[in-house]
């Protein structure tokens, strides 16, 4: 009525109301009522807000590649924002102009610009797999960028969803991959080929060095048991000088005691002949008669004895002699 309006703006949102040209009011989550002939009313979105971005780019080998992500931003100073781009909306709240549509693409302009650089510098399987740092290129540089901070715009974060290349080229890619991987499986067949027969040749020359080593110790105890019975044959002839020389001194005793004994006997031997010739010196000079008389005493038979020796001693002079039986018997027959 009159050009009174009234409007009404969420939490999220900005305002700054002009009237002519100056402002009068500002805030989030404003309700009012204004004169429409001389007001003018910006309202700049606080929420963060996700860009979606796709862009293609050249790598260093000339090859094209498609970049896919996602850049996420806020607005943190809306009066500088409302100085750059152009946020007015109508009675009922609606932006007169899409400028927040030219906003993201200044964004994606600036984004594109830090990968250009990037990218140019990579080959096509280099930046394939350098997701993480175009992240952090395009980030570093959306951070530095004046035009983002002339704008009163933060930079949350920035996320690489994609690097991908032709299908023409992704398929080469593959095939590759794919020789270089079956290449990779013919060295892994011809390595576990050559580890098989490097284990076989370690076995068998473990075998022969356990063999030598047998043999080794067999030669190490043939040549003990030699050795032992070598010592034990010296042990054995040792022991047979020392019974020799051990016999030898039983028969050189045994010889000593032979000649003691032998001189002994000997010195005994003299000593009775000696005794018997003392004694029979006193017999020497007396007639045997005598001591043959002195032996016998009186005995009958031992006088007759004598008698026939006397006889015999005198036969030339004897003519006839009778010798009864009777006699002979009597001289025969114990008494």
């Amino acid at each position: 009525m009159f050009g009174f309006r009234h409007i009404k703006f969420d939490s999220m949102t900005y305002v700054l109301h002009f009237r002519n040209g100056k402002i009068v009011k500002e805030g989030r989550g404003l309700s009012f009522f204004y004169f429409a002939p001389n007001s003018s009313i910006a309202a700049i979105p606080m929420g963060s807000n996700d860009l979606p971005f796709i862009f293609s780019e050249n790598t260093m080998d000339y090859q094209s590649v498609k970049i896919q992500g996602q850049i996420s931003y806020k607005i943190t100073d809306p009066k500088a924002l409302s100085n750059t781009l152009d946020f007015t909306v109508d009675e009922s709240g609606v932006y007169k102009k899409n400028d927040i549509e030219k906003l993201n693409q200044r964004i994606i302009n600036l984004a594109q610009t830090s990968t250009s650089s990037f990218i140019h510098h990579l080959s096509l399987k280099e930046a394939i797999r350098s997701a993480q740092n175009i992240e952090g290129n395009i980030l570093d540089g959306l951070k530095v960028s004046e035009t983002i901070q002339a704008m009163g715009i933060e930079i949350i974060g920035v996320n690489i969803l994609a690097v991908q290349t032709t299908p023409e080229m992704a398929r080469a890619l593959e095939t590759e991959t794919r020789e270089k991987l079956q290449q990779q499986a013919d060295e892994a067949i011809y390595e576990r080929r050559n580890f098989a027969v490097e284990q076989e040749r370690k076995i068998k020359e473990s075998e022969l060095n356990t063999e030598i080593a047998i043999e080794e110790k067999q030669k190490q105890i043939d040549e003990k048991r030699m050795e032992a019975d070598v010592q034990r044959e010296e042990n054995n002839k040792i022991l047979r000088e020392m019974k020799i020389t051990a016999d030898i001194a039983v028969e050189n005793q045994r010889k000593q005691l032979i000649d003691q004994k032998t001189e002994n006997d000997r010195k005994e031997a003299e000593t009775q002949g000696y005794i018997l010739e003392t004694s029979l010196n006193a017999y020497k000079d007396i007639d045997w008669k005598i001591l043959t008389a002195l032996n016998g005493g009186h005995d009958a038979r031992t006088n007759i004895a004598l008698a026939f020796r006397e006889l015999a001693e005198n036969a030339g002079k004897i003519g006839n002699l009778n010798i009864s039986p009777d006699l002979l018997e009597n001289l025969l027959t114990e008494n």
